[in-house]
Order: structure tokens, then C-alpha cells, then sequence
């Protein structure tokens, strides 16, 4: 994610910090220092805040072990301002996985809310007065409220909350899984109109809420009908066969002639026939600026790239062209390239689909 800090990784997981995060920090200062607290106070609040986020990474680690377990990785976790992302390679495609992958992470602050309590006990404080606020409150009760309020809040049943993804996995060992992801962002949109209602009336941070459920429903079902409109298709049927390509050898300011002349951005490398690296046009840029237009494809071309077969599903090659950091994968069979694939050429297909279905459709109903 750009504008996002590594911080280290635990258990082989990177985990990121986005650039945003600062102004959370800030805001914290900004609280104590306009109510008049000391720098004791001000870096206590911080603390919380570090703390408080530091549970958002175990929640976001739960997902993350869970859907280990099922064979599936996570590339990194990332905090933002309004929580943390884990990034998995994929969702699962069994409902009863999905459903203990979304579980995992609000089970992970149920066990440090009961912790905290058993904490409040021993010290013989299980029935804590507080005022839980930014800048007040004991430290221990603030934490564990605020544990369980990223209970509530996930187990909301709207995307991209947790609880979308458990209401759609429960509606999937039932019915259709595109089937069951429409009724779930549906029950999500609808929630995200209460959000906006109550908001305009009560408390306007809710219309931001609001906002917020009803883009993960609306993007979560428009990732699932892509997908289910993607399955069963190969890549042959979509990919680019009128294409150029270019020698290792050769100058940059080949590439350049190629750029301007075609709407290719990107170029497979090709060797003795086979493809041995990718130009992007990001590096083709880069290069241009500091080696020049004389300097070879070889020096700046790609060498870890990814390819797909032309007889592979679409859907999975749309994933790893997501997933990969790549715009544009070379296609083979037997070894010798035969098109390339992007994802916008994909995108042209489906809406060509689209077409063709919509005038199938409406000609059947005559």
C-alpha cells in the first residue's frame, strides 16, 4: 500500500503502518493539550493509542493464523486511521472457512476483554467506575471497553465489517455463494441507511459510518459478481494475441518507438523464443530518466515476473495480476508465448459479456 512504513513483521507477516496514522497521534495531543493536561498525560493518552492498536493487530493476526491454517497466506497487515487491513493472498472458497477466518478476529478481542476483566477482579475492581474518554479513565477499563466495542462494531452484519463476511458464509452453506454475498451487502446497505438516518439526527461521525458500510458492500458484491462471471472462462479467450515484443539486447529507445506507435504499455522480453523478462512502462520511465535511451532492455527489464497458461481459469489470473504488483502477465502454452493479459483487457472482456448477454437476454423475451 503506498505512503505506508514497514514497521517489522510477526511471524514471517509484514505489518505496515499507514502514513495517516500520524494524525491520530496528533489529535491525541491535541485533546490533552487543549484540556491543559501535562506531558505526562499527553504521552499517556499516546500510549493508549499505541495500545489500543496494538489489539487491532492481534484481531487482524487472528484472521490471519486462522486462514493459515486453511492454506491461505496473508501478504501484510496494514493499520489505517480507522483500523487495520489484513491483506490474504485469497478468500476461502469453503463458507465454513470464510466463516471461522471472519470470526477469528473478534474472537482475538473477546479473549483480551475477559483477560482485562479477570485482570479487574484480581484487583478487586469488577465492578470499575470510570469515564471512558480519550484522555481520562483508568488505563486497564479503557482498554477493555474498548475491546469490546470493536466486538460490536465488526460483528455488525454489512461489509466489510467481520460480520458481513459471517452472515454471507452462514447464507453460503445454504445457498449460491454470489447468491448469499448479494442478500449479505443488501442486509449492509440497508444498515448503512440507519447509520445515515441517525446520524443526520443524533451524531453526524455516523453518516461517515454510513459511508464507509455502504462502499464495502456495493465493492464486495462487485468483486464476487466478477468472479462468478469470470469462472469457467479460460485465459485464451480473453487474452491479448496481436502483440509486440522485444529482445533483451535491444535499446530502450526501441521500447520508445513501441510505446508511442501502439497502445502497449508493457512488453514481454523474448530470448531464443522464450520469454525471459518483462519491460514495464514504469521501468521503461525510470531508466529513460537515468540511463538514457542507449542503455539495453536487459539492464532494466523485469527478471521475476509471473506468466499464466492459456488454457488457466480467468479468475485466479485475475487474482494474481491484483495480487502480483504487475500490469500486465505474459500468457504461454508449451513454453511459447503466445498473448499477454491486463487486467483492464479483462475488464474489456467482461463488459463485452455484459453486452452480449444483455442482448441475448433481451432478445429471448420477445
Amino acid at each position: 500500500m503506498k505512503w505506508a512504513w514497514r514497521v517489522g513483521s510477526i511471524v514471517g507477516i509484514p505489518i505496515y503502518i499507514h502514513s495517516t496514522f500520524v494524525l491520530i497521534i496528533l489529535w491525541v495531543a491535541w485533546a490533552h493539550a487543549s484540556q491543559g493536561a501535562g506531558l505526562a498525560a499527553t504521552l499517556s493518552g499516546i500510549v493508549f493509542i499505541l495500545a489500543l492498536f496494538g489489539c487491532v493487530v492481534l484481531h487482524e493476526l487472528g484472521h490471519a493464523l486462522t486462514a493459515r491454517r486453511y492454506g491461505i497466506g496473508t501478504r501484510d497487515i496494514t493499520l489505517l486511521p480507522i483500523g487495520g487491513l489484513a491483506r490474504l493472498e485469497r478468500m476461502p472458497d469453503d463458507p465454513r472457512q470464510e466463516f471461522w477466518v471472519a470470526l477469528a478476529g473478534p474472537a482475538v478481542n473477546v479473549v483480551i476483554a475477559a483477560g482485562l476483566y479477570g485482570v479487574l477482579v484480581l484487583q478487586g475492581r469488577s465492578e470499575p467506575d470510570f469515564q471512558l474518554t480519550i484522555t481520562g479513565g483508568p488505563f486497564i477499563e479503557r482498554i477493555m471497553v474498548v475491546n469490546v466495542i470493536l466486538v460490536a462494531f465488526n460483528m455488525l452484519p454489512a461489509f466489510p465489517m467481520d460480520g458481513g463476511r459471517v452472515l454471507r458464509a452462514i447464507l453460503a452453506m445454504r445457498m449460491e455463494y454470489s447468491r448469499a454475498t448479494q442478500v449479505a451487502a443488501t442486509v449492509g446497505q440497508g444498515m448503512a441507511l440507519l447509520f445515515a438516518l441517525f446520524g443526520l439526527l443524533y451524531n453526524p461521525f455516523l453518516v461517515f459510518i454510513a459511508l464507509f458500510v455502504w462502499i464495502g458492500a456495493t465493492q464486495e458484491s462487485g468483486m464476487v459478481q466478477v468472479r462468478s462471471a469470470l469462472s469457467g472462462i479460460p485465459v485464451a479467450r480473453a487474452m491479448i494475441t496481436e502483440f509486440h515484443s522485444i529482445g533483451p539486447e535491444e535499446p530502450l529507445q526501441n521500447a520508445v518507438a513501441l510505446t508511442l506507435s501502439t497502445a502497449q504499455r508493457d512488453f514481454p522480453v523474448i530470448e531464443h523464443g522464450e520469454v525471459v523478462g518483462v519491460l514495464t512502462q514504469r521501468e521503461l520511465f525510470r531508466a529513460l530518466a537515468e540511463d538514457g535511451q542507449l542503455a539495453a532492455v536487459s539492464e532494466v527489464m523485469n527478471r521475476d515476473f509471473e506468466t499464466a497458461d492459456s488454457f488457466e481459469m480467468l479468475e485466479p489470473v485475475l487474482q494474481r495480476l491484483q495480487t502480483c504488483d504487475c500490469a500486465m502477465m505474459p500468457v504461454v502454452r508449451g513454453g511459447r508465448l503466445v498473448g499477454i493479459i491486463t487486467a483492464d483487457n479483462i475488464g474489456e472482456f467482461l463488459s463485452i459479456q455484459s453486452a452480449v448477454d444483455g442482448r441475448a437476454g433481451s432478445a429471448a423475451s420477445r
